[in-house]
């Protein structure tokens, strides 16, 4: 297995899906993820493909250098996250994003605030479990 292929092995299972979904998502059959995650040589179209679906640093797919993820601006992140919600069918996605359009500057805070306190109690539960 080469370096290349243990990288595109690292993506898929980084990206939480089946190498069947991840090969959908990329338009190639779940046979050819899997030559590619263990010998096969990805052609110049796939390594472009799978760095702009799964926003993985080019220079690091190919080398091995740099960061795994391309550098993104929160606003860019953003746009690439509402773009993908407005595309998919997503449950609940008009209702959600209407309550949100409707907050306050201090509905904001509040939902800010009690993240922070899901996410303190998330990691106080797993200091706990080790």
């Amino acid at each position: 297995m080469s370096d290349i292929n243990s990288r595109i092995q690292r993506v898929i299972a980084e990206s939480g899906l089946t190498k069947t979904a991840f090969a959908a998502k990329l338009n190639v059959s779940q046979q050819h993820v899997s030559r590619l995650s263990s010998y096969g040589a990805p052609s110049e179209r796939t390594i472009v493909d799978i760095c702009d679906k799964f926003g993985v640093n080019e220079t690091w797919l190919r080398t091995g250098e740099g960061p795994m993820c391309k550098e993104v601006s929160e606003e860019e992140a953003l746009s690439e996250f509402f773009g993908r919600m407005l595309k998919e069918d997503v449950p609940y996605r008009n209702e959600i994003i209407l309550c949100l359009s409707r907050m306050s500057p201090e509905g904001w805070k509040a939902v800010g605030d009690k993240i922070l306190e899901i996410a303190e109690e998330i990691k106080k539960n797993r200091i706990e479990e080790e």
